[in-house]
């Protein structure tokens, strides 16, 4: 049997860099906490989530190396001030996430320029932690320095096709934290259902979603879902995909859909958003203006892919409106005259440019978009073409092509999605300035709440550790063991973990 040790290996993203001295020390049940932010509540939190990862049930390892006696400080030196006394503090994509780890003479010491480099600083502590049976908890002798590699780090879920009840999304997220993911991509709404229970529109989850009563998120689930993320360091993107996946949109509001046509008579069923109609960027317009003030930070993805012409084309109407416009039989201009209006809509109604992601298909057809729009490059197999042309054209760009888990395959498969290095499309410095960062994705179709854990996790930390770690670390071997071990600590953590790594055994106090 293969039994599971965790002698620092546990270390996922790995450190930018890690020097291990000859010594561990002692935790006993007592430490001394020091810090300079006696009003950063988000830091007090963050260490009370330390403190109690050492009584986790946890793996049983054994302590080689000296004994150097007790930890008896944990000291954090956070540079910028951090009050929260009048309002809380948020992540933003510019957070400062850097973080350095001392641990010597029987004294822990995190130092960061922003509490969230100390609340990362504290989540690397907690995967040192060393617990042997019976002996004790331990901590080895090290030195860390550590930053990202990029600041955009995203795991994308669906609530869409399945409904994800809140409790598994707060899971999920406690999962995110332990490897650095910064951003929850929420596909919150889609074909099949529409959960977001709007307080502006709010036929669209009371027709749309699968059940009014038990299968929708109330604004009161929203903000325990973003209070939860921001107290953890993780921004919380929505994405309203449109014009396209927008069938549940239509039962409560069937006029913002198109009437498909046979033999120029409207049947069911109805298609994409009539981009046609100026009330269809009126209701946009209103629904992002909620959407924006619901969700913190001026993001929001807006979709834009995957969308179906045939239904476009069957309407008369439609076709009308193409010949006026100069189209000609060319839908994908259809497209953009959709994009490029919903986002001046959106200008118009918020006042301002905001931060929006749209799926590649929007750039791929050339719609006109502001700088703010950074392009969500997601198709496989030729992604560094893709990069290439979106970096090229001085637009930013995050990415998510290789690593959709979703797609179940047999035996190792996080090893390819390991090997992805989204920065290999190219060595121009000026064109990987741009690339942002990526994400892994686990789609809907065949996941709800009794999956979401073990089909995302531990596989999903192959991915945090590609978006945060140097380009330089990406020893197959060495990450097996490392995610061996993570996926045990998960299990210490309540979190259903699936086995990734083939045969073995978790050691469980």
């Amino acid at each position: 049997l293969i039994f599971y040790s965790l002698t620092g290996q546990c270390l996922i993203p790995h450190p930018a860099s890690i020097d291990y001295t000859q010594e561990y020390y002692r935790l006993p049940s007592d430490v001394e906490v020091q810090h300079n932010a006696p009003y950063c509540f988000t830091l007090h939190a963050a260490i009370k989530r330390l403190l109690g990862s050492f009584n986790l049930k946890h793996l049983v390892g054994n302590v080689t190396k000296p004994f150097a006696g007790n930890i008896t400080r944990l000291i954090l030196n956070v540079s910028s001030e951090c009050d929260e006394l009048s309002q809380v503090l948020y992540p933003t994509e510019d957070s400062k996430e850097a973080y350095n780890v001392s641990i010597r003479n029987g004294t822990i010491l995190i130092t960061a320029p922003e509490v969230w480099g100390a609340m990362y600083g504290l989540t690397t502590v907690a995967q040192l932690v060393n617990i042997t049976d019976g002996r004790g908890n331990y901590l080895p002798g090290v030195k860390i320095s550590d930053f990202p590699r990029w600041p955009f780090r995203s795991f994308l879920i669906d609530s869409s096709r399945h409904f994800l009840p809140l409790e598994n999304i707060l899971q999920f997220l406690d999962a995110m934290a332990t490897v650095k993911m910064n951003v929850l991509h929420w596909h919150i709404v889609d074909d099949t259902s529409f959960p977001y229970e709007s307080y502006t529109f709010p036929k669209l989850s009371a027709k749309g979603a699968y059940s009014r009563s038990y299968a929708t998120y109330t604004q009161k689930d929203v903000q325990i879902i973003i209070e939860h993320a921001r107290s953890l360091g993780i921004r919380v993107i929505p994405e309203f995909d449109t014009p396209g996946h927008t069938l549940s949109w239509g039962l409560g509001y069937p006029n913002l859909l198109t009437a498909c046509h046979m033999k120029d008579k409207p049947e069911e069923p109805f298609g994409p958003f009539n981009p046609t109609k100026n009330t269809t960027y009126d209701f946009m317009g209103e629904l992002v203006k909620e959407i924006l003030k619901v969700f913190p930070g001026d993001a929001i993805h807006l979709g834009g892919d995957e969308v179906d012409h045939k239904c476009w084309q069957s309407n008369p109407d439609i076709r009308e409106f193409m010949q006026k416009m100069g189209y000609g039989t060319d839908y994908s201009k259809l497209e953009n005259y959709y994009i490029s209006n919903l986002l001046k809509k959106t200008k118009e109604v918020t006042g301002k440019e905001i931060k929006a992601y749209v799926w590649q298909e929007v750039f791929d057809n050339k719609a006109e978009l502001g700088r703010s729009v950074i392009i969500n490059v997601w198709k496989s197999p030729f992604w560094r073409n893709e990069l290439d042309l979106v970096t090229k054209s001085g637009r930013e760009v995050v990415f998510s092509a290789c690593w959709y888990l979703d797609y179940i395959k047999y035996a190792e498969d996080w090893i390819e999605y390991y090997r992805c290095d989204p920065a290999s499309f190219t060595n121009n410095t000026a064109q990987l300035a741009l690339l942002k960062g990526g994400g892994a994705a686990m789609w809907g179709e065949f996941v709800d709440g009794t999956n979401l854990i073990s089909r995302s996790w531990p596989r999903g930390a192959v991915v945090a550790e590609r978006t945060w770690s140097p380009a330089s670390i990406k020893d197959v071997d060495d990450m097996r063991t490392r995610l061996r071990n993570y996926r045990c600590f998960l299990l210490s953590m309540g979190l259903n973990a699936e086995p990734s790594t083939g045969p073995g055994y978790c050691n469980l106090i």
